[in-house]
Order: structure tokens, then sequence, then C-alpha cells
């Protein structure tokens, strides 16, 4: 909580999309008063706002007089939605928050120097339509004024989460590897629903019957990590599986450029057999 204050800070959410509509969820469920929830004047957002504020017995509104005010809107428009904010009230003694990855808390500097404390604070999870997730357990990574920072840890820890602290420096690596984890993972995801096409199983019958084994490589990562989890064809060194295998890709260029990606970054990061002469074979293929 802020100096001198006994209870949790009041919270005001900007930004009512996936992430802001969980969070503001979340820290209802833990005791923190959500004052108000903005969204733009008009369209789906204003709607979004207006229903999230009615769940949460909070106000829809650009007025209010919050402790914290946390930014959940896309990277493109925090330094806007910060001057848009600026201005309006007094920000000395408040603390204002946004939650990108890739972004420092210097894309609330306009603020800052309203006499804000400021902070990025990025919870390392997905959030999509219709989702509402637990903060339990999840990393938040924090980095900004040591006052925004010491309220965004306590918030952190009041939704059951981990906090940590990145700098400004690490930040753009930071969200490039939880583009790794998520999103880009789901990409690939989407090309084995691709490839699966190839040998006649289409939609979702595909991610049916692929979800058993996605299950149980998830689960050796968990517990063996990426080298004892690691299986098939490359492991093993069957350099004539990994050619059938680049030969029916073909038919499918885009899934073909993706799997001699992973291959290649099997052999540079994960134990196999016969590597020199796999890497030749990569090393012939375009």
């Amino acid at each position: 909580m802020l100096p001198g204050m006994v209870k949790k800070p009041r919270i005001a959410i900007v930004g009512p999309g996936h992430l802001g509509t969980s969070l503001a969820v979340a820290l209802r469920r833990a005791g923190f008063a959500i004052e108000a929830i903005v969204g733009r004047a008009d369209g789906k957002s204003a709607q979004r706002a207006q229903k999230l504020a009615k769940q949460l017995r909070s106000r829809a509104s650009a007025d209010f007089e919050a402790d914290v005010v946390w930014f959940c809107v896309p990277d493109a428009e925090i330094a806007r939605a910060a001057a848009d904010f600026a201005g309006r009230f007094s920000w000395k003694k408040k603390v204002a928050l946004h939650s990108s990855g890739a972004l420092t808390s210097d894309s609330l500097q306009v603020l800052r120097g309203e006499g804000a404390d400021v902070a990025s604070v990025h919870p390392l999870m997905t959030f999509v339509e219709g989702s509402r997730v637990s903060f339990a357990g999840i990393p938040f990574a924090i980095e900004g004024n040591a006052a925004a920072v010491r309220v965004a840890k306590e918030i952190a820890r009041d939704l059951g989460g981990n906090a940590y602290s990145v700098s400004k420096q690490d930040k753009a690596a930071y969200h490039a590897w939880g583009t790794f984890a998520s999103p880009l993972l789901t990409a690939l995801l989407a090309t084995t629903e691709d490839v699966a096409g190839l040998a006649g199983v289409k939609g979702n019958e595909a991610k049916r019957r692929m979800l058993p084994i996605l299950w149980q490589t998830m689960s050796n990562y968990a517990a063996r990590g990426a080298a004892a989890g690691f299986s098939g064809p490359i492991v093993r060194g069957d350099i004539e599986t990994v050619r059938k295998h680049l030969k029916v890709l073909r038919r499918s260029p885009t899934a073909r450029e993706v799997y001699l990606a992973l291959t290649r970054a099997a052999l540079r990061y994960l134990p196999a057999k016969n590597k020199s002469a796999l890497k030749t074979v990569l090393g012939r293929e375009p």
C-alpha cells in the first residue's frame, strides 16, 4: 500500500480489454477497491467498461481519485493514454502502472513529470477473449521508481503472484522470451494442424488427436526439463526419417521452413545422435 495508508490502495483500470478485465476481477477478489473502469468514449470499449464496472460494483468513468492508476491498453496507446490523463488532476502521491512486457516505465514519463511514481508491471501470462486468469503463481516482471515498484510488488503478492525485478535494458529480450513461450508456441500448433492436413486429418479432429501427446510433452518438460523430455527422430539421429519429412513437407512450404528452423534449433540446444550428418542434410536444404 502507499506510504501512510492503512487500507489497500484504491485502483482505477484504464483499458477493459482481456488483461484489464482479468486483472480487475482478480484485484477485486483480492480485496482491492476498483474505483473506476475507464474505456474509450464510444464503441465496444465503452460497453466493456460499463459491463465490467457493473460486475465489480464500480464506475465506468474517467473521473476518479484512485491511488493507483493501471494502464492496460495496447503498447502503442500507453504514452497517449498517459498524456490524456496528465493535467486532469494532481498526480502527486499517486502511482501509475502499465503492463507492457516490451516497454519500460518511461512510457509514463509525462505522469512522472507531474509527480507520480511510475512502473511497468508485466504478468507473464496469456490473456484471450473469454478467459479469466487466476494470477496465483504467475511471475510479475517489475521496473520503475522505487516507490511504485514497492507498491506493485505488494499488489502482485496480494494477487498470489511472484514479483521479480527486470532492468530496462532487458525488457525487449524478456518480452521476446514471453513471445516464444505463448504466441509463437500457438503459431507452432497452428502449423502442426497444417501438417496434420497433409496426413488427411483436418480441423478439430487434428487438435483432438494431438492433445494427448501435447499434454505429455508439457508434463515431461515440467518434470524433467527440455533435454530429458526430448524424443523422436532427431534425438535418435534418424537421418532417413528426417529426409522423408523434408520431402513430404514440400507440399507445405511454410511448415517446411518451420521444420528446418526447429530441427536446427534442436541440434543446437538438445541431445541428438549423428549431429554432423543431420547438419549436412539440413545444410543442403534451401
